[in-house]
């Protein structure tokens, strides 16, 4: 297995757990914070990119596009990320930013209120109830962030690979299941796969290149790559069409449209 990703509601055990699998799997750790930094090398603020991952939109930005384009920076850098395999990723909606491929597993922890409770009180320092407001702030904004842009709930197990409760599940024990689930779906990066990871970066950061551009930025375009030739598909009006083509084909790696 190359990619995996840990889906997990505020205070949950996925730091802990991707810790855990990196250290027995010999895979890179990664979380959301490197993700926004590298995507802020592009000179949006990491403020900016995090609250994109975090606040749900407010009225006036579900007709802007000012989330769109930090998330859009924030799928290309995760693609750019991911690209070489071996990696764990325990960010916000990692395997809704990536695509649902055989080589990705995607792993969801769940764990019992008090659980979350006793771990929001040692790392905050909070009140009992101070720590079940943090909590269901937290959930609320995760859950509307997700239905915003994906249209999905994110307790859907059929969104996952591997659903662990840590209820009667130790963080060793959760770590030893998926890393032996990981052992047995393990594959070779074969040309064909690491083919498919390039493909995911160059499309994301065609798309990015599209978002990021005055002539284009306003408009939202769904790109696939193959091989180096691009398909862009999306509202484009059609005096927008050429410039959009130009943009595409500028962007390093790009060896034409389809």
């Amino acid at each position: 297995m190359s990619i995996i990703t840990i889906s997990r509601g505020s205070f949950s055990g996925g730091k802990p757990l991707a810790e855990c699998l990196a250290r027995k799997l010999g895979y890179r750790c990664v979380d959301r914070e490197v993700i926004i930094e590298r995507a802020a090398a592009s000179g949006i603020s990491q403020d900016d990119l995090r609250e994109a991952l975090q606040e749900p939109p407010t009225l006036m930005e579900r007709f802007g596009h000012r989330r769109y384009r930090c998330l859009t920076l924030l799928q290309a850098a995760l693609t750019e990320e991911i690209r070489t395999g071996k990696v764990i990723y325990h960010g916000l909606a990692g395997h809704l930013l990536l695509k649902s491929e055989p080589y990705i597993l995607r792993t969801r922890i769940i764990a019992p209120m008090e659980y979350r409770i006793g771990a929001v009180q040692n790392r905050l320092m909070l009140s009992r109830d101070e720590a079940i407001a943090y909590i269901e702030k937290a959930d609320q904004k995760r859950q509307k962030w997700r239905q915003y842009l994906y249209g999905v709930d994110g307790e859907n197990p059929a969104l996952y690979d591997i659903v662990l409760n840590l209820e009667h599940t130790s963080i060793e024990q959760a770590c030893n299941t998926i890393a032996a689930l990981a052992v047995e779906r393990r594959f070779e990066m074969t040309p064909k796969i690491q083919k498919q990871l390039d493909d995911m970066a160059l499309a994301s950061r065609v798309k990015t290149a599209l978002a990021f551009h005055a002539s284009t930025s306003e408009l939202e375009i769904e790109v696939t790559a193959d091989d180096g030739a691009i398909s862009i598909n999306g509202n484009i009006p059609a005096h927008r069409l050429d410039e959009a083509k130009k943009i595409v084909c500028a962007v390093p790696g790009v060896t034409g449209l389809q």
